[in-house]
């Protein structure tokens, strides 16, 4: 039964995003959906949903309809086959493209009685942008390269442009952050600046187990070591979603996109290995950093997905203007780590995991 405070749905609620905006959402009765319960000791009434499957539409529908929700945030999107497991592209698929669909279909479903639900926000990623872009603004053109995670978010915003004119009175939000990083952040690409054998497969397990770090694989030439990148840490970016869930607005809007980084200069990739503590592995080109890549990955020693080397071969930056008058006198309130205090949060695990 609802409780008398206003009830905020949240997919993908187990994730690492999930956890951290628990915590910013303590004014709101929780309701998170997941194929596993969360981790937590805070409030949260879960409920176990597959959003594979089409049946899930009637499930959403009495869920918010039975708890009055008014904010939907749609975290359910896989990012990180090994560490979810979920590696068959056609789940994968149905999961990130199809189950937007279905999450966005019920709100216009249950809107059409009264209007019920006032707000979806999906975080997409920068990936949608592509890897040769820089200072990407939110107009600018979806250039992904060769990775199913990037093509799949630019599959899901084509769905929430869509569909957002039909959510009856529901503004939509699509939040474009950087890196995830901080303490808690676990993705491929933090955890190889940390040195960490990220991967699921046995080798991973005893390089790990032995406090082995690898070394950062790129092609030779200084031009890649000074390649500039962003960061976004896990808490600004809950708070973001809080602002908005929380935000007052005269009327619907039908979509509003927002890039999400650290503020600040951005740091080069010299400088990520310097405060990491680890030296690049020079190759003799990109054919042979690539081919690095794909046998980590191959062999389940890294998550890091092949595809991204693309992105590490450019400047990889966004405009963030937007978000600044956005927030407006909020804005430091709410995104309080600049992109170097983000990536050196995230070293803080690598050092308490050392010291455990």
């Amino acid at each position: 039964m609802p409780s008398g405070r206003p009830a905020v749905l949240v997919t993908g609620v187990s994730g690492d995003l999930g956890l951290r905006l628990l915590p910013h959402l303590s004014a709101y009765e929780v309701i998170g959906v997941d194929l596993r319960p969360p981790q937590t000791s805070l409030p949260v009434r879960f409920v176990s949903m597959n959003l594979e499957r089409e049946e899930c539409c009637h499930e959403l529908m009495v869920l918010m309809r039975e708890s009055r929700v008014q904010v939907v945030v749609h975290l359910a999107f896989v990012m990180d086959p090994v560490r979810t497991g979920i590696v068959d592209p056609g789940r994968m698929w149905q999961i990130n493209v199809a189950g937007i669909a279905r999450v966005m279909e019920t709100i216009a479903e249950v809107n059409r009685e009264e209007n019920l639900v006032r707000k979806f926000i999906f975080p997409s990623s920068v990936l949608v942008y592509g890897p040769s872009v820089s200072l990407a603004a939110e107009d600018a053109a979806f250039h992904p390269e060769n990775l199913p995670a990037a093509t799949h978010q630019v599959e899901a915003e084509k769905v929430v442009r869509h569909r957002a004119p039909g959510l009856r009175g529901c503004s939509a939000y699509v939040l474009r952050p950087h890196v995830f990083a901080g303490a808690s952040a676990c993705n491929g690409l933090i955890e190889t600046f940390r040195g960490m054998p990220s991967g699921s497969g046995e080798r991973a397990e005893k390089l790990r187990n032995k406090g082995k770090k690898l070394s950062f694989p790129l092609p030779p030439g200084r031009k890649y070591l000074e390649n500039r990148l962003q960061f976004t840490h896990l808490d600004d970016v809950a708070r973001v979603i809080n602002f908005i869930a929380g935000r007052t607005e005269p009327e619907p809007q039908k979509i509003t996109v927002l890039n999400v980084a650290g503020w600040g200069d951005p740091l080069t990739y010299q400088q990520c290995l310097e405060k990491a503590g680890l030296k690049p592995l020079s190759l003799p080109g990109r054919w042979a950093a690539q081919l690095a890549l794909r046998r980590a990955w191959d062999r389940g020693t890294s998550a890091v997905h092949p595809g991204v080397l693309d992105y590490l071969l450019h400047d990889w930056l966004v405009n963030i203007e937007r978000l600044r008058k956005f927030l407006g006198p909020d804005f430091e309130k709410v995104m309080r780590y600049s992109a170097a205090d983000a990536f050196a949060d995230s070293l803080n695990a690598s050092a308490s995991a050392a010291a455990g």
